[in-house]
């Protein structure tokens, strides 16, 4: 019987663009910053949150050990940011002292909390699921932090005063206009 090679998907991006996210972890004295695409609200009660993370990259170990980790949204004026601590390694660099990432000063935070992000989530471990390649980190939300003027009526982001990174896949970014959103309202 002849072999049977997989060939990677050439479409397997059609489900971008997503917004685009920074993941942090603080391990001991280590801290390391990876960008994530592939990211989800899982649950509102508990509130917990989905990143998938190869264990080929080095925040999948920093994360386990430490157990947390924070998932950082960026406004699209930091695309260069996000897309370089995607292509860098933190095995190689510091990451925070290479790119001057800036961090909020929350004494108790289980992960870094980037300065330039609008919204973020600290986050404990609860599970991890192996998903073929990558692995499922499921956290629980303990605390969330919002830059109040970036949201509008019912803490909806108001993409007229910030402008989402927006992931297509690639090293390509785009993000919103300033197009009021369609409210398409229930019955």
């Amino acid at each position: 019987m002849p072999e049977t090679k997989r060939t990677p998907l050439p479409h397997l991006n059609h489900f971008y663009p997503t917004v685009a996210a920074v993941v942090t972890v603080r391990c001991g004295d280590r801290l390391n910053a990876m960008a994530c695409a592939w990211h989800s609200a899982l649950s509102f009660r508990p509130p917990l949150y989905g990143v998938l993370i190869s264990p080929k990259r080095f925040s999948y170990s920093l994360i386990i050990e430490a157990g947390a980790f924070a998932v950082n949204f960026l406004p699209f004026e930091k695309a260069e940011l996000i897309a370089a601590v995607g292509r860098n390694s933190g095995r190689d660099m510091d990451k925070f002292a290479r790119f001057g990432i800036a961090v909020r000063p929350v004494p108790d935070a289980l992960a870094p909390i980037l300065q330039e992000a609008y919204a973020a989530y600290e986050c404990r471990l609860v599970a991890r699921h192996t998903c073929g390649d990558h692995d499922l980190f499921v956290g629980e939300i303990v605390r969330s932090h919002v830059d109040k003027r970036a949201f509008g009526e019912e803490s909806v982001l108001d993409v007229g005063r910030v402008r989402p990174a927006l992931y297509l896949g690639a090293d390509r970014y785009v993000t919103t206009s300033n197009a009021p959103p369609r409210h398409l309202p229930g019955r």
